[in-house]
């Protein structure tokens, strides 16, 4: 996967926005207002920030060389996963869904319900 892939996959996910609040550098993905994801563009090594489930952060860091406790965020929650090593560009996907999860559970039960009953409330992805 590169650079234009995960770009193009966050962005087509229901209710995706990019934004740059920090720097020039540093694209935010939301969704209702709030960051699911994180891409450095100036990292030499293509990564992610990804909320995760505390229960499984761990677990994936232990699992996979490629996953670390995310810089500069609360590493209970957030995993930096660097992109082309160990994790296949599939399951990378799947947990880019699973941050988008994790953050709607945060959520106040109506934004939810409107987010995952949606007509429109499946991912737009179609090549998983």
């Amino acid at each position: 996967m590169n650079i234009e892939e995960l770009h193009t996959y966050c962005i087509s996910l229901k209710g995706a926005e990019e934004s740059f609040p920090f720097d020039d550098v540093s694209l935010v993905m939301k969704v209702a207002g709030k960051m699911f994801a994180l891409i450095p563009l100036d990292s030499p090594d293509l990564q992610i920030t990804l909320k995760c489930d505390p229960n499984h952060a761990i677990q994936l860091r232990e699992s996979y060389s490629c996953v670390e406790g995310a810089f500069h965020f609360n590493k209970k929650y957030w995993n930096t996963i660097y992109l082309n090593r160990d994790m296949k560009d599939l399951e990378v996907k799947e947990w880019i869904r699973h941050s988008i999860d994790e953050v709607m559970k945060k959520l106040p039960k109506r934004i939810r319900d409107e987010y995952y009953t949606d007509s429109d409330s499946d991912f737009k992805d179609t090549d998983l």
